[in-house]
């Protein structure tokens, strides 16, 4: 096999995500620190040294810009090579596919990525975890979810996971003060661990029923399609596939894999779960996308009695009713935004389900939900960020805690009620024709029918919780004594990336057919 050097040029957005990511670790590798006595820092883990290299404050506050410079440039990236993905080309001998479904997904995890690091270094100079791997692990998180919604092959899904979720992993239990941090990175490793098994478990079993006598088995997506009339009768087949659509619902965090989310997002540091619930879930449900449509893209397997179909849409009825069910009962906003992000992921499945019977007509609508909701989830967790501030070990999460802040911070309280409206499913917010456009998908077909008005039950449960957020804002007097985060180092970067999401949900919501035609064009190569 000869190596094409013009795969290099192709694939250069993972190459610009991997070299910034080395960058920001050797930046920070030269940042000043200072020692710090163990005596002054006794909740820190007992350590051999006598003293902790602690950063110093504000020290490596440049390292936010770089981070987000590095972003756009693979931004502009992802723009240069539309152009070139009209027609779906393989790449590193059919490892990886370049096409515009691949850099329309990669587009918006890099964007979600973006302004998640913007709300980042004020919140962590507040809580005093100024450490620069958080950026560089970032990036390389990113990476990972380039190469998986541009995978070609079962092998290089596998390690686009595992790229972007190794990464995530330390990030969630970055906040070394936090207990809960560590219980939530712990939980969410082990889980994560047991998973992986299983993709590997079913990449076997894949690669095992596809080979015969004088075929060897194969991994690749669109090979896979092409032997799938051998593969109807072989019971392996289906085991590997369900083994399969449970990893990727374990990352979307769809019932009945989801314990691991409430406790992941309320323990990780707020830009880290703000950065989950877009991003990482963005690239999820690509590398999902891609899976179903491409590898078990034929009618016996998708639709027939055993086929991926029934089995998302049973999870995409349980994932938006449980999730809505226990948003209902939150007093923790995070917790709150956690169980509202999984009933988030039942709605994209409907999408999902909907591909699978409607067809092509499906995916715009999908990929500008995704987008509309990837914009909102990452503004209302920088919202959070903002007003949670507390100490160095806890954070103010409490519903009592928003009381009075359409008085204090009216432009915080308008920026949140926008984010809730939009999750919500409001006009003329990007929620409401991100829904509208799935559930018009979905009805292309009367079998869905059901699946669909059980999404707009869920929809009219969910806006009770997020009205909740909104009248304490608006209509509950605050706590004596209650204050928020004054204005500090990163406090302009963090009300710029709130800004900027306002504004694009607005956009996208108020004149949604850029967008939507930029979904359709999005064409799905393999």
């Amino acid at each position: 096999m000869s190596f094409d050097p013009n795969d290099l040029i192709r694939t250069a957005p993972v190459l610009l995500l991997s070299l910034a990511g080395i960058l920001v670790l050797l930046l920070d590798a030269f940042s000043r620190v200072r020692l710090v006595g163990r005596e002054h820092h006794k909740k820190m883990p007992a350590e051999t040294s006598e003293a902790y290299a602690m950063p110093v404050a504000g020290s490596r506050q440049y390292l936010m810009p770089v981070t987000v410079f590095s972003l756009l440039c693979t931004l502009v990236s992802l723009f240069w090579l539309w152009g070139d993905a009209g027609s779906p080309s393989y790449l590193y001998h059919h490892m990886l596919v370049l096409d515009r479904f691949g850099l329309f997904v990669s587009g918006v995890c890099v964007v979600g990525a973006a302004l998640g690091v913007m709300t980042a270094p004020s919140y962590l100079r507040e809580h005093k975890m100024e450490f620069g791997e958080y950026y560089a692990l970032v990036l390389f998180s990113v990476a990972g979810m380039v190469i998986l919604v541009m995978a070609a092959d079962l092998v290089t899904v596998f390690l686009g996971v595992e790229t972007m979720s190794l990464g995530v992993y330390v990030l969630t239990g970055s906040w070394r003060r936090n207990p809960k941090s560590s219980e939530a990175a712990m939980k969410y490793f082990l889980v994560g661990a047991f998973v992986s098994a299983l993709l590997l478990y079913g990449i076997a079993l894949v690669y095992g029923t596809t080979g015969s006598s004088g075929t060897a088995g194969t991994t690749e997506l669109a090979v896979i399609h092409n032997r799938m009339g051998s593969l109807l009768s072989k019971p392996l087949f289906y085991l590997g596939m369900f083994l399969l659509l449970a990893g990727f619902a374990f990352k979307v965090s769809a019932v009945p894999f989801h314990m691991w989310a409430p406790d992941a997002y309320e323990g990780a540091p707020t830009p880290v779960t703000g950065f989950m619930m877009s991003a990482v879930k963005t690239a999820a449900f690509g590398g999902l996308i891609r899976l179903c449509m491409v590898a078990l893209k034929n009618p016996d397997i998708s639709t027939g009695p055993m086929g991926w179909v029934q089995v998302l849409w049973v999870l995409s009825a349980l994932t938006m009713t449980l999730g809505n069910l226990g948003a209902l009962r939150q007093e923790n906003i995070k917790r709150m935004l956690a169980y509202s992000s999984i009933s988030h992921a039942g709605y994209l499945l409907l999408g999902v389900v909907a591909l699978g019977v409607v067809g092509d007509e499906a995916r715009g609508p999908l990929l500008y939900y995704l987008l509309a909701y990837t914009f909102t989830t990452v503004g209302a967790m920088g919202v959070v960020a903002w007003v949670s501030a507390g100490d160095a070990t806890t954070e103010r999460l409490k519903l009592d805690d928003w009381a009075g802040l359409g008085v204090r911070k009216p432009a915080a309280a308008l920026a949140m009620t926008l984010f809730m409206l939009s999750l919500g499913g409001f006009p003329p917010t990007a929620g409401f024709f991100g829904k509208f456009y799935v559930f018009r998908a979905a009805l292309m077909n009367p079998q869905l029918l059901t699946l669909v008005l059980i999404a707009i039950a869920n929809s009219l449960v969910s806006v009770y919780y997020y009205l909740r957020i909104i009248t304490a804002m608006y209509f509950r007097d605050p706590a004596p004594g209650a204050s928020y985060a004054a204005p500090g180092l990163g406090q302009g970067a963090l009300a710029s990336s709130v800004l900027i999401a306002a504004v694009l949900v607005l956009l996208v919501g108020i004149i949604p057919v850029w967008v939507s035609t930029a979904a359709a064009a999005a064409t799905l190569g393999g």
